[in-house]
Order: structure tokens, then sequence, then C-alpha cells
């Protein structure tokens, strides 16, 4: 599994997280980023043609080597500068109050406490600062509820630890953050279980 985890999984998710339709969500999340932009779960790289104009700088914590190494063609063609961070969303490498947004893009599902990379969030924002997100997580239906939670051990198996049923505005809400935005939809052409989406912008709660 860990061959599988370190060398396949990065493959699959560059892939798979590349579809017209993540492209056109990560646009609208994207939205609205400014400054210095902190983000957890960079992955591959994909947001990076998104970035508003407006962005100086990217920040990113990815724990997968190999998802950044697939994506240092985008970094290095980016028009803003990229800096490789850090591995865990849970403990950000950077002070109190120092960067103007936070970017997550499907990745609160998989990080094992995901309330405190919340925490974390909230800590690195400067006054005024937001945090974007997109997130699958628990369904608004009972019975699609069930099938997730019926099936979440496999899709942690499969997908290296991701969760079907997190309730992400709860998370989020929890980690010290008030949700000023949110949108929640099942993804067109999803099985409904694993396209129950969260989208969102959250300031520090007061």
């Amino acid at each position: 599994m860990t061959f599988y985890r370190d060398r396949v999984l990065p493959h699959v998710i560059n892939v798979v997280m590349n579809t017209k339709q993540t492209r056109a969500i990560r646009e609208r999340v994207c939205a609205g980023l400014h400054g210095e932009v902190l983000e957890i779960g960079f992955g591959t790289g994909h947001n990076l043609p998104f970035l508003p104009p407006a962005v100086t700088r990217l920040l990113a914590v990815e724990p997968s080597k190999r998802s950044v190494e697939l994506a240092r063609q985008r970094i290095d063609s980016a028009a803003v500068e990229v800096e490789i961070i850090g591995l865990d969303g849970q403990g950000l490498p950077v002070p109190d109050a120092s960067v103007d947004a936070v970017l997550c893009t499907w990745s609160l599902c998989t990080i094992p406490d995901a309330t405190a990379a919340v925490r974390e969030v909230r800590r690195v924002l400067r006054p005024g600062g937001t945090f974007h997100f997109i997130e699958h997580g628990r369904a608004p239906d009972a019975s699609v509820r069930r099938w997730q939670d019926r099936f979440n051990g496999v899709q942690q198996r499969v997908a290296g630890g991701c969760n079907l049923n997190r309730d992400i505005e709860a998370i989020v809400t929890a980690g010290g953050m008030s949700v000023t935005k949110l949108d929640r939809y099942y993804t067109p052409g999803e099985p409904k279980a694993v396209g129950a989406m969260y989208e969102g912008v959250a300031t520090p709660a007061a």
C-alpha cells in the first residue's frame, strides 16, 4: 500500500482532479484571492492557472513529494512565485497573522485532524483575511449519508485516507472560523456519495 499511496495515487489524482468541471470550480474558489496566499493540499498545482493577478506569492503545503514533482512544470510556468514550505496542514510553518488568504481544495477530507488544520488557518490569517475552500463531504440527504458511512472505510484505503462523510461546515466552524459564504450541491455526473460539495469562504470568528 505504501508504493500505491506514494507512487501511484498521485498520478491518479493528477488526472481525475483536472476535469472541465473541477477547473470551473477551482476558478470560482480562487476568485478574490490576493496578496500572499497559503495553500493547504497543493497537490500537483492544479490551482495555479486560476490564481488572480492580485496574488503576489503562494506558500504551498503538500505531504506528497511525488505530487510536488508532478507539479514542477506548472510551478515553473506560474505567473506567481511558489514556495513549498511544509508537509502538514495541521502545523503550518509560518508566523501568526502572516498571510492574506488561505486556499484549500479537496484536502480537508484527508487531513487526519481537519479541525486542527482549520485552527491553523485562523492563526496564520492577517486581520481581514479569508479562507477559500471547496470540499466534498457529508451529504444533505439521509439516504446518501448511509452510503457514505457504509463505504467510508473502502474510500480511505483506495484514496489515501480520504473520508466521504465529514461535515465540512462543522469542521470549519469548530476550527474558529465563521462561514460567510457557502454553496452546497451535488456535482453533476458524479455519484452523490462522492459528489456532495461544500464551496465557500470563511473568516476568523469574532
